[in-house]
């Protein structure tokens, strides 16, 4: 682990500030889709037909299947 942080911090120090700002742009945007994901997942699990349809449209969608 010492190994891979040493090599991490050499290659941001070869970095200009534009660069190392436009990469930390890039992992931010992951970071905040990965945890949309992840919370978009944990709903999904738990989430049941009548919770986002009125109740007209959970009965029609009973007799699809």
């Amino acid at each position: 682990m010492n190994l891979l942080r040493i090599r991490i911090h050499h290659l941001i120090e070869q970095l200009g500030d534009e660069e190392l700002q436009g990469i930390w742009n890039a992992i931010h945007a992951l970071h905040c889709d990965s945890y949309m994901s992840k919370a978009i997942q944990q709903v999904k699990q738990s989430q049941q037909p009548w919770d986002i349809l009125t109740y007209e449209e959970a009965m029609r969608m009973l007799m699809f299947f």
